[in-house]
């Protein structure tokens, strides 16, 4: 079963920069995809998480967490509509973090961040390892979205749902 990598802040801002096609390149062995988004990659080649996550750690060119998830968790998160009666549009993304290890959600769910009327992030619902928000697209969204790490304890690293829906069509395809 393919595995899908996900790395924590790269390409942000233009801090930890790096070629995502080359790193992918780099590990063509292992038949991994990049996806686009920035250090998203779907590794269809068979080989454990723990010599993954050290290919990957040893050929970037700086520190970052790597974030790895069965090709199954994706698909099913995919087949869901975790979004149905939210907000969408232009001025609002969609998009679902993903946890390091699996922890319980904060107690009273929908969660605003910050907590008045004007939020900024809306935590939705909590499956698993996966955290279901929208956010408003503003620039203070990626402070925000940094507090989560605080909230559940745990590194946390985000995807828009285009992204994790663009994942499991290319898993799906096999």
């Amino acid at each position: 079963m393919a595995l899908v990598v996900l790395l924590k802040g790269v390409n942000v801002g233009g801090h930890r920069r790096f070629r995502p096609k080359l790193l992918a390149k780099a590990l063509d062995r292992y038949d991994v995809v990049n996806i686009g988004a920035a250090g998203t990659f779907v590794v269809r080649g068979k080989v454990g998480r723990a010599k993954l996550r050290a290919e990957f750690v040893r050929r970037l060119p700086f520190e970052s967490d790597v974030i790895i998830c069965d090709a199954r968790e994706i698909l099913r998160l995919a087949n869901r509509n975790p979004f149905e009666g939210q907000p969408s549009g232009r001025a609002i993304l969609q998009f679902v973090s993903v946890l390091a290890k699996r922890r319980p959600p904060p107690s009273g769910m929908p969660v605003n961040i910050p907590s008045d009327a004007q939020w900024c992030v809306r935590l939705l619902a909590c499956q698993d390892r996966f955290v279901f928000g929208v956010c408003r697209r503003q620039m203070k969204a990626i402070g925000y979205l940094g507090r989560l790490e605080k909230l559940f304890g745990v590194v946390v690293t985000t995807r828009s749902w285009t992204t994790i829906l663009a994942i499991a069509r290319l898993l799906e395809k096999g």
